[in-house]
């Protein structure tokens, strides 16, 4: 098993099997244009917008997703369960996806967002979105 350093924007590392990584856009690009990085266990990937608690569950995620599942339409149990149990960490996991640009994680996120909002009075949603992004009044 090929393995890479990932370095979070706090300075932590996580070694990741390479087609975990790759499940990052970004990462993939970055492998490809910089094929020096696939091959250096020494040097990390810096990953300038990603705190580390996130790349941790971003590479959680990634790594069931190469192991189980491909091409999944509908959000799957575990992807339900993942999302739950990390939901006050759901502006950060959209961001982050975004950035890594790891697009099944990106729409089942913002779908959760979307699905939570569904049927909700402005001020609820607006007190939503508001302990999503953390704003204070």
């Amino acid at each position: 098993m090929e393995t890479i350093k990932l370095q979070s924007v706090d300075g932590k590392e996580f070694k990741v099997d390479i087609e975990v990584a790759k499940s990052s856009t970004t990462i993939k690009t970055m492998l490809e244009d910089l094929p020096f990085l696939e091959n250096n266990d020494n040097e990390p990937v810096p990953l300038p917008n990603v705190n580390g608690d996130i790349l941790k569950l971003i590479i959680e995620w990634a790594t069931h997703h190469v192991k189980e599942q491909k091409d999944a339409v509908e959000i799957t149990p575990w992807e339900q369960k993942f999302l739950k149990d990390h939901d006050s960490q759901l502006q950060e996991l959209i961001l982050a996806a975004n950035y890594l640009d790891v697009k099944r994680l990106l729409d089942i996120t913002c779908f959760s967002v979307a699905r939570q909002l569904k049927g909700k009075s402005p001020d609820e949603i607006k007190k939503r979105l508001e302990a999503l992004i953390d704003v204070k009044d």
